[in-house]
């Protein structure tokens, strides 16, 4: 911690992370408010703010005989910026109750000109296309795709194989390499799903149906540019937590 003792505000965002994250899962208690007061060297009247901010926004809840608890929000999913912040912090790979399921890993011509310009290719240039569907509480979450330009392949050939790493695969990269890996802000959108999503996310309905989900995409780059686009394709009807 640093020398400035920190706020209501901050100190409720340090656990709307943990709970975004997956860290502090529904069912979780709380820490005490004299543990917050030790870990953060705040006055009770701050930590107590903090818990009732979080409270307000629909995240924990009071039990009688219990303390303040994690609440479930079954229309809330993990990002892939919380669980990259997660990894980092934690080194889990994984939410509680929470796997990853259907891993591919293939070569791909880019056929969509915007993806292809994020990534600073050619449209149909090859790229390498991993995916997975995440799996939380045995409901499916969040498909994630993530295309990544070749150049990487030739320092990570297990970009290839299906099988998920057992860290970011970037780490490995930036150790082989020696160059650093930096992530784009976030963006968020909202479009139809393809069929393909909708299977990954066990949504069954006619092919071609409009189904909207939101989209979140994470740009990761080095000197050389553009290195990888991650997107997070939400199951119908989720959203994030906010982590602010």
């Amino acid at each position: 911690m640093s020398s400035k003792k920190p706020g209501y505000a901050e100190i409720a965002s340090h656990y709307r992370k943990l709970i975004a994250d997956g860290t502090l899962a529904p069912g979780d208690r709380m820490p005490s408010m004299s543990k917050v007061c030790e870990e953060f060297n705040v006055a009770i009247t701050t930590a107590n703010r903090a818990f009732r901010l979080l409270k307000a926004e629909g995240l924990t809840a009071a039990m009688p005989g219990v303390g303040t608890v994690v609440i479930d929000q079954p229309r809330t999913a993990t990002t892939a910026a919380a669980r990259l912040d997660r990894i980092a912090r934690t080194g889990q790979p994984y939410a509680k109750k929470e796997v990853s399921v259907n891993h591919t890993a293939q070569l791909r011509s880019i056929a969509d000109p915007i993806l292809a310009g994020q990534l600073d290719l050619e449209l149909h240039d090859e790229v390498v296309l991993r995916t997975r569907t995440f799996v939380r509480d045995g409901k499916q979450t969040v498909f994630a795709v993530s295309c990544i330009n070749m150049r990487a392949l030739v320092d990570v050939p297990e970009l290839l194989s299906p099988e998920p790493f057992d860290r970011f695969w970037q780490e490995i990269y930036t150790a082989r390499t020696g160059r650093a890996v930096t992530k784009s802000p976030e963006r968020r959108s909202a479009r139809l799903a393809y069929d393909y999503e909708l299977e990954a996310l066990g949504v069954n309905v006619e092919p071609g149906t409009p189904v909207p989900v939101l989209v979140l995409i994470n740009t990761f780059s080095d000197e050389d540019g553009p290195l990888e686009v991650w997107e997070d394709v939400y199951a119908p009807g989720l959203w994030q937590v906010d982590t602010r």
